[in-house]
């Protein structure tokens, strides 16, 4: 028969013991999922309901009682409700007195209200040991086995030992419980669920005002200048020409914004001389987000791929294709093969395989699962290393794409370069600034820097026999 348990954790606890009775307050579809859960590994459960007659859709081999019975039977009692009825606690607090409270409320939205949940549950219950935990764990991802979603349980409170019975709890169960200090703490950890992709708002925010710059310059050299200087529509240009434009341009910036950060963190500890002292706060948030940047990047690349393969499809391709061969037959002639252009198209399109390739192994190796099985040195060789040979790669592959047209005069529109000139600016910098950090005069000096060597240090060296030179 299969272990109910199966899917979670190896147990801290020998399943031959008998575990402790646990009380859920609520039976809603949180307090249901948790409760079958804390069945299926041993645990008792006593449901405290204010209907308990009523409480039908519960686990079988649970006991329901009203809230007063249910609280005398458990130690640890799981406030599976929202903050709103917590009013009927305070008539329990005989009871309540020196048991310990596990709130898993949220709330609708970020700071509702002055305090948390729990420091509110703390004041009402002051007798009680109240532990936060819970709150970012889905009634969903308790009845999927834990498999599917985030194992992670943020756990806080005053007492240590309430606080450790709860990580017990969790640990059991199958979810990795993380310290977070005292109840002070609450609110941080309430607010994790409401929290709507927050690494991820700066690449959206930054690939979206890219995406909309390029789609205007775009537009204005190849749609609107046309039509002004020679009455030529090209406006069907706009479903694939432009986009196939704007995702490389975009993925290449976003790319070389991914290692500008470490660029100028490096360029701070040179002018500093210590690594000691704090980046400003909008490079330091800037460095958290290079995961998101990256894979970003990585999505417009596919794009970019992707419209790549149906060119040779478009009707404009075709009827183009098909006016030269018929020109040519009807003036009896032909274009005679050129090395240099195939050179220049062959390596076109080996560096931008290469590219995309190593592109895609970042992007693999950036996913939870594949980080966590090799060490810092081998993750710090893939995403430093291996991701500047890909800016390399990358970059190449769009200044063959330009060849002999790069700042042609011929090529400008209104004084205007093409969008992928703009689109080198960035990567071009970044691998500059880097060739320069890797000169052995400045790159030994960066070294020592990150070892902890400080150009001024702030305390004196203490001489030979052990006394300060002060």
């Amino acid at each position: 028969m299969e272990n109910p348990c199966a899917d979670a954790l190896p147990l801290t606890i020998n399943s031959s013991e008998k575990q402790e009775t646990i009380c859920i307050f609520g039976t809603g579809d949180f307090g249901r999922s948790l409760g079958l859960k804390l069945l299926q590994c041993g645990y008792p459960v006593v449901f405290g309901s204010r209907n308990p007659e009523m409480s039908s859709l519960l686990p079988r081999s649970a006991e329901v009682w009203n809230h007063s019975e249910a609280a005398q039977k458990s130690d640890t009692i799981i406030l599976a409700i929202h903050r709103e009825h917590y009013d009927f606690l305070i008539e329990l607090s005989e009871i309540l007195n020196g048991k310990i409270l596990v709130d898993v409320s949220n709330n609708l939205k970020i700071n509702q209200y002055p305090e948390s949940n729990a420091e509110y549950l703390a004041h009402l219950v002051p007798g009680a040991h109240v532990v936060k935990a819970f709150n970012t764990v889905s009634a969903w991802a308790l009845q999927s086995g834990t498999l599917d979603a985030s194992r992670q349980v943020f756990v806080c409170g005053n007492d240590s030992k309430a606080k450790q019975r709860v990580m017990d709890i969790a640990h059991t169960i199958g979810l990795t419980p993380l310290d977070q200090g005292s109840l002070v703490a609450a609110s941080k950890i309430e607010n994790y669920p409401l929290q709507l992709f927050p690494m991820w708002r700066f690449p959206f925010y930054l690939s979206a005002v890219l995406c909309v710059f390029f789609f205007f310059y775009c537009v204005t050299t190849e749609v609107v200048y046309y039509y002004v200087h020679k009455k030529e529509d090209n406006t069907f240009r706009l479903a694939i020409s432009i986009p196939n434009r704007i995702f490389p341009i975009t993925a290449l910036t976003l790319l070389a914004l991914v290692y500008l950060p470490g660029v100028f963190a490096a360029i701070l500890q040179l002018y500093h001389g210590t690594k000691y002292r704090r980046f400003p706060g909008w490079l330091d948030h800037w460095m958290l987000c290079r995961k998101q940047l990256g894979l970003v990047a990585l999505g417009f690349a596919f794009l970019h791929v992707i419209y790549t393969l149906v060119i040779p499809i478009r009707y404009y391709v075709r009827w183009k294709s098909r006016n030269r061969t018929i020109t040519q037959v009807m003036d009896k002639k032909d274009n005679p093969f050129s090395t240099s252009s195939a050179w220049l198209s062959d390596s076109y399109m080996s560096l931008g395989i290469l590219g995309f390739f190593l592109f895609v192994l970042l992007g693999i190796t950036s996913f939870p699962s594949v980080s966590n099985s090799v060490n810092w040195r081998e993750f710090r060789f893939v995403q430093s290393k291996l991701g500047f040979v890909t800016l390399t790669l990358c970059t190449a592959h769009t200044l063959v794409y330009g060849g002999k047209r790069f700042l042609d005069p011929a090529n400008l529109r209104w004084y205007l370069p093409s969008a992928y000139v703009l689109a080198l600016i960035i990567p071009c910098m970044v691998l500059v600034i880097k060739l320069l950090l890797i000169v052995p005069c400045i790159g030994r000096t960066l070294t020592q820097i990150r070892q902890g060597w400080e150009r001024n240090p702030r305390y004196p060296k203490s001489a030979p026999n052990g006394k300060s030179d002060i």
